[in-house]
């Protein structure tokens, strides 16, 4: 029997593996995914300098009172639309996609793609 803290830490495994070869940068930052079983987080990191460019979730104060539940897809799009509005407001346009060792599949692929539709390249 597969239990969460099994998946937990291969889906960690995972997100070291790629994380050896994805790195952000000013010009081009990573756009880091990290879910929970609510919320879903999304940000925009500049690993050279060590920064948060820009960030959204769920628990914002700007989509919680939209969103009834946080932990499904249609909360996952607003997340995507929110954190590229922010990105395209800091003249960001292109970035790199960490899904954070999540499938792409569900919330992370209905945030990735709602980013996409807002104006962010990836």
């Amino acid at each position: 029997m597969i239990t969460k803290q099994d998946k937990n830490k291969s889906r960690k495994k995972r997100h070291l593996r790629v994380r050896k070869k994805v790195n952000g940068t000013a010009q081009m930052p990573r756009l880091n995914v990290y879910r929970s079983s609510n919320h879903i987080y999304a940000q925009l990191i500049d690993d050279v300098a060590g920064v948060t460019l820009a960030a959204a979730s769920t628990v914002d104060p700007e989509l919680k009172g939209q969103l009834g539940h946080g932990g499904n897809q249609e909360s996952a799009a607003k997340v995507g639309e929110l954190v590229a509005k922010r990105a395209i407001e800091k003249g960001v346009k292109e970035v790199v996609f960490d899904r954070g060792g999540y499938l792409y599949h569900g919330r992370v692929k209905a945030l990735a793609d709602a980013a996409r539709e807002a104006g962010l390249q990836f």
